[in-house]
């Protein structure tokens, strides 16, 4: 029988204001409040209002520009590529999806070696800060997780790579956290993780796009491996 999993927080929010938007609270062309007024607006952190406001990006329903917020852009969500619904409970989906996931972001991790800025490394610096005083809070780290590939992601500086992964990352919210509660299992592991993504930023940080593509390669499938999934050798 197939059990009913928990919806996160972040889940959670993104249903509330895609209501709002669809029911017309904030209307096509309308600015939404900051992300400050959200996260008071819904009860929660402003990290979770940066993941809400990334999916709502990556759905085609708002636009975000530096310094000027988001702009309502539809009242629905573009139609095209879609995880399965199901990818949250079926081991072989979520294992097909980690498998896309391990390519595209080995790749991104390489491109972001090559074209990261100064901005780039101290916003992935700043987030390993936080994930470090995280290492045993499973929501926020989870949390801390997403927004750290989200980050690698953006310093590919390709708008296509940027808004895929970015879909990816926050679609796959629930299973970076069951991962990360997987960890909490087993000492030591939760510094294993860390030291991980530690390593792909080291190798971003060096402009070595080998070491990143390998470092973010390893992570991904030990990853898959803390959510028991079994993906396929490489050919």
């Amino acid at each position: 029988m197939q059990t009913t999993r928990p919806i996160t927080l972040t889940e959670r929010v993104i249903q509330q204001l895609r209501a709002e938007i669809a029911d017309g609270v904030y209307p096509v062309g309308a600015r939404l409040p900051t992300g400050k007024q959200l996260a008071e607006r819904y009860g929660v952190s402003t990290a979770v209002i940066r993941e809400v406001t990334e999916h709502l990006r990556s759905q085609g329903m708002i636009e975000s520009r530096q310094g000027l917020g988001s702009t309502v852009r539809a009242r629905v969500s573009d139609a095209g590529f879609r995880l399965s619904g199901q990818a949250g409970a079926d081991a072989a989906d979520l294992a097909a999806i980690y498998e896309l996931r391990l390519d595209l972001e080995s790749a991104a991790a390489a491109m972001a070696a090559r074209r990261r800025t100064d901005d780039d490394l101290q916003r992935m610096a700043d987030l390993l800060g936080t994930l470090a005083a995280q290492l045993h809070d499973i929501d926020r780290g989870a949390e801390s997780d997403t927004q750290f590939h989200v980050a690698v992601a953006a310093a590919t500086h390709n708008k296509y790579y940027q808004d895929l992964l970015q879909y990816l990352n926050l679609q796959l919210h629930h299973a970076v956290r069951t991962a990360r509660g997987n960890s909490q299992r087993q000492p030591g592991l939760p510094e294993q993780v860390h030291g991980e993504h530690v390593a792909i930023f080291e190798a971003i940080r060096a402009a070595d796009p080998e070491a990143a593509r390998l470092a973010a390669a390893a992570h991904l499938r030990n990853a898959a491996a803390r959510l028991g999934l079994p993906l396929r050798a490489a050919a």
